[in-house]
């Protein structure tokens, strides 16, 4: 699988702790180096600014994909080489899923929660493949990673919704099994992650 796209989940704030910001921007910069372009929420501020700054220094190529009424709210990265406003947040996700082959799941609060549930949905339902990679920083994911077990084990879901979806500790082994999913990666001196 030779990976040209990625889209990156993640919050439209920093959070409590500095890591999850060198996390963001460690992802963007790796991306960009691998020649792989970031599929994002737009935004500039949060982590999903710092992903996107990060990559854009690092001579990536960045979609940022927005709602019109988040206009001011997550401030438009007006510095992206494609800027996307689309007329509803569905239409968001449907376009960001539809460019993306994979799905990294950074830090972030309720819509990066709505983001994951539902590609881990579509995938339930058999509507792609796509790998889903929940990157579990500092251990932000712990409750989410113990939400999806519970639905396991009280019966909700099926044992192989366990498959649905991959849990990485940091961005290094996120990166680690990006470069496993992308072969063609490992034959470019120039393609590094």
């Amino acid at each position: 699988m030779s990976i040209a796209t990625a889209a990156v989940f993640c919050g439209s704030r920093h959070g409590d702790l500095s890591g999850y910001a060198e996390a963001a921007r460690a992802l963007g910069s790796a991306l960009a180096h691998a020649g792989v372009r970031l599929i994002y929420g737009g935004g500039a501020v949060g982590l999903m600014g710092e992903v996107a700054g990060a990559a854009l220094a690092a001579g990536g190529a960045v979609s940022g994909i927005i709602p019109d009424f988040l206009h001011t709210r997550e401030v438009m990265h007006h510095g992206v080489d494609e800027l996307v406003v689309t007329g509803s947040m569905h239409e968001r996700k449907a376009l960001m899923f539809a460019r993306a082959e994979v799905f990294l799941i950074l830090p972030g609060g309720l819509g990066t929660f709505d983001e994951l549930m539902e590609i881990l949905t579509w995938r339930q339902l058999g509507l792609h493949d796509k790998p889903i990679l929940i990157v579990n920083v500092l251990g932000w994911a712990r409750a989410v990673i113990t939400m999806l077990e519970t639905a396991v084990e009280q019966g909700f879901a099926a044992p192989s919704t366990r498959g649905l979806y991959e849990v990485v500790p940091d961005v290094p082994a996120a990166l680690a099994r990006l470069q496993a999913l992308n072969p063609v990666a490992e034959a470019s001196e120039s393609a590094r992650f």
